[in-house]
């Protein structure tokens, strides 16, 4: 990271706070916050995460952040987080994110990740913090009419929870044209997988996995008995889906480098990618030869609503904040696996 740019252009306040950082991205994104000296506040109710991560990250960091467990649901508890810590930047990761969940259960999504973000909006406002950092996802562009996808392809999430990822971008943008002081980033992720090179943080849900990478780890250390692989009759190399597959740390330091970056009055749009499309049979390929393991898969007809095909035009964040994804997919796939066996 830009240690030298950050001691370059600090300000005295320098607390970011995270909403569900304990999560995944945003336990990695605290390690990428700290490496060039920000002070982390946390914010989760630890639905899909525990304190042990805390923990970790303490180790991994040698520094210490602050914790409060607090659903963002619930206005003035989070509003008296806000008054007491007086952060200067929030970077949003607290939602819920399964997409199965969402088709079945929409108006849980829809309360919690719209009435969330809106609460944190307003709290944002009410105590004079201007810059905020949104987690999106590469779900709102539904099934992709063009590739590589850019910014400005048309949004049609095809699914509640792609839905409220696009109602969020909305609220942001309308909430930061309300004041010039004010400037947002929308990160939309394509496939974040692997595990900083500690090991002791990485993709672990407390419930059934959602995406591939959890899936692949949890049948190579015989958790589950296969992964299934849905459709292998696409117009593609080998007939499986292709997907942009990008490390978990290169999508934390974009993250990073949007701080560093903040131009107020402004909201600006990400893709956070590779740029590289890799098919589910190449994934699962590339695991099995770099970790010396075998795993099972069996294919099954496709899902409604799967692209052949989708991966990112990463353009606009190279140019504008100067980021690229660094790491390997061989990478990916051994500190995948390093993290599968610790658990």
């Amino acid at each position: 990271m830009e240690v030298i740019y950050f001691m370059m252009h600090a300000k005295s306040n320098n607390k970011i706070l995270i909403t569900g950082g304990y999560g995944y991205i945003g336990s990695h994104t605290i390690v990428a916050l700290h490496t060039v000296g920000y002070e982390v506040i946390v914010v989760d109710n630890l639905s899909n995460s525990t304190k042990k991560i805390g923990k970790n990250l303490e180790i991994i960091c040698k520094k210490t952040h602050k914790l409060y467990e607090i659903n963002i649901l619930n206005f003035d508890e989070l509003l008296n987080c806000f008054i007491k810590e007086k952060p200067a930047a929030v970077i949003h990761f607290a939602g819920l994110k399964a997409v199965e969940e969402s088709v079945k259960n929409p108006l849980l999504y829809y309360q919690n990740n719209i009435q969330g973000t809106i609460n944190l909006l307003d709290i944002m406002g009410k105590v004079d913090c201007n810059n905020i950092i949104f987690s999106s996802s590469a779900t709102v562009y539904g099934n992709p009419s063009e590739m590589p996808i850019n910014e400005k392809h048309i949004l049609n999430a095809i699914n509640p929870y792609g839905s409220t990822k696009i109602f969020c971008e909305k609220i942001i943008d309308d909430w930061v044209k309300v004041n010039k002081k004010r400037s947002s980033t929308i990160l939309r992720y394509f496939n974040p997988i692997g595990a900083h090179e500690s090991y002791l943080i990485g993709d672990n849900p407390n419930s059934v996995p959602n995406n591939l990478m959890p899936y692949i780890v949890s049948v190579a250390n015989g958790t589950s008995e296969k992964v299934s692989i849905f459709g292998d009759d696409y117009p593609t190399k080998d007939g499986t889906g292709i997907r942009d597959y990008i490390h978990v740390m290169d999508l934390a330091e974009a993250h990073v480098l949007a701080i560093l970056n903040d131009q107020r009055g402004r909201s600006r749009v990400y893709n956070l990618g590779t740029g590289k499309g890799i098919s589910v049979l190449e994934l699962i390929k590339t695991f099995e030869i770099e970790n010396k393991v075998k795993v099972k898969y069996t294919v099954s007809s496709r899902r409604e609503g799967d692209a052949a095909e989708v991966y990112a035009d990463v353009k606009l964040v190279k140019n504008q904040l100067n980021w690229s994804a660094n790491r390997t997919l061989k990478e990916m796939c051994k500190s995948a696996w390093s993290f599968g066996k610790n658990l």
